[in-house]
């Protein structure tokens, strides 16, 4: 599978000159959980005297953190790695499809210096230092077993105001078509003592925004606790002086009264619900092996939309799953237009080898599947943009992120996420207000304009 993959890569390719050989450079694929081992490995190596550069062309050796979750990450990931060592770069190639394929990537991508696996980033500086002697480094873990905590160093990248703060890896469940388990390892919690103490060094480094994530964010705390412990870890966290907190990963088995409640008291965790549901149907849930079935996910939601009425749902579906009928993709549809979520993702059935579903019959056809996820799309771009609508001539708290050349400000109000759902973007009238004054800063901007995405309004204020 690989060799076709890089057959079919190698083509686009090009080469280039050898530019600096005292530089390490990160690529980063995948995703916020993948981030936070790049910083990592960015602080890791910052501390053993080694000059991070944010460009690739400047730097001889490039360390691709990788993604492996499904085939077109898994062609990203490749696309990055040919690109630099085409280009005459040494490679060092860490994250999940170093761990997917650890006995495999050396072989077939000679070109490859070092592999680093998802439980050994930490380890990082030992192998950038034996590459750099010439050796060829393979520094993979049968099973992912670390997790770094807060005495492990993390560069933050400069003028960003959001950071995702990890408090478990890896997974316990067995759901059908995933192969995170393999990729991450059994769940395994960090303390609560030690969260709040990386959570202290976020708000003095100056974050505005904390996004808790894990693999299974709501089963925090189940292996070293004895239960589920999420809700007692918001309750401290909450007591710092960080304007907003996002929970990613709200798997429903976990949003019980208590975390609910935590939600509803808080001043700064905002109501924003990402819930990972992956279908409606009863049996394509079962098919899943979903540790749920529906009606847990209706009353889940019944009971935060009843709740907590301002609350923002987030959702994430599979098209194309084995044995998925029409009627089973119906009743989706029609689940996605009962509850109005509002924000959706919707994927393709991608078969993983080393997962159950792997080798399920009934195989839904490519182009079946396709024509489902375009359906889905377009079904939640009218309800996102009747949504959007409501915020029309109402004035919303924006944390500003970013300030374009045509001096148009660019962030996010409570209800997106950073990445994966819309901004809202001002005008500023105010040409005397520096850069330094706004970026990083929490304003009032009156929205007079939205599509199925984005809000854009005029600036207001500093608040």
């Amino acid at each position: 599978m690989l060799s076709i993959i890089y057959c079919f890569l190698e083509k686009n390719m090009k080469d280039s000159e050898l530019i600096n050989d005292s530089k390490v450079a990160f690529s980063h694929v995948g995703c916020e959980k993948n981030l936070v081992d790049t910083e990592h490995m960015q602080g890791l190596l910052d501390m053993d005297g080694y000059q991070i550069s944010d460009s690739p062309e400047k730097a001889n050796l490039i360390i691709v953190n990788t993604c492996s979750f499904i085939e077109q990450a898994r062609e990203e990931s490749i696309r990055r790695i040919l690109e630099y060592t085409s280009q005459g770069k040494k490679v060092v190639v860490a994250g999940c499809l170093a761990q997917h394929f650890k006995d495999q990537l050396l072989e077939e991508m000679p070109e490859i210096k070092g592999l680093v696996g998802t439980g050994d980033y930490q380890k990082i500086a030992k192998v950038v230092d034996q590459v750099n002697k010439g050796k060829v480094v393979n520094e993979v873990s049968p099973t992912p077993e670390f997790i770094a905590d807060e005495l492990i160093p993390r560069k933050l990248p400069e003028n960003k105001y959001v950071a995702y703060l990890r408090i478990a890896e890896g997974c316990n469940y067995n759901c059908a078509f995933c192969i995170i388990p393999t990729l991450r390892g059994r769940q395994r919690s960090r303390s609560i003592e030690s969260i709040i103490s990386e959570a202290e060094y976020l708000c003095k480094k100056g974050v505005k925004e904390i996004i808790l994530i894990s693999q299974i964010t709501t089963n925090y705390g189940q292996d070293i606790y004895g239960r589920p412990s999420l809700a007692k870890l918001l309750r401290e966290i909450s007591k710092l002086p960080v304007p907003w907190i996002r929970v990613h990963y709200a798997y429903p088995t976990g949003l019980n009264d208590d975390v609910i409640q935590v939600f509803k008291e808080s001043k700064n965790i905002v109501p924003y619900f990402d819930l990972p549901l992956q279908h409606s149907h009863p049996k394509v849930l079962k098919k899943m092996n979903r540790p749920w079935q529906l009606d847990l996910n209706e009353s889940i939601l019944s009971k935060i939309k009843n709740q907590i009425p301002t609350a923002v749902l987030r959702t994430s579906f599979i098209v194309g799953f084995p044995g998925e009928k029409v009627i089973h993709f119906n009743h989706l549809v029609n689940f996605i237009k009962n509850h109005e979520f509002d924000h959706v993702g919707v994927f393709t059935f991608s078969p993983e080898k080393g997962t159950a579903a792997y080798d399920f019959a009934d195989k839904v056809p490519r182009e079946i599947a396709e024509a489902r996820k375009d359906n889905i799309i377009s079904i939640q771009q009218e309800i996102s943009k009747r949504k959007n609508k409501r915020f029309i001539g109402s004035k919303l708290k924006v944390l500003i992120e970013n300030i374009s050349n045509d001096n148009q400000l660019i962030g996010r109000s409570y209800n997106f996420s950073p990445e994966i759902d819309g901004n809202v973007i001002l005008s500023l009238s105010n040409n005397n207000i520096e850069r330094k004054e706004i970026l990083g800063k929490f304003v009032e901007g009156k929205i007079s304009f939205s599509d199925e995405y984005d809000l854009y309004g005029q600036f207001n204020k500093i608040l």
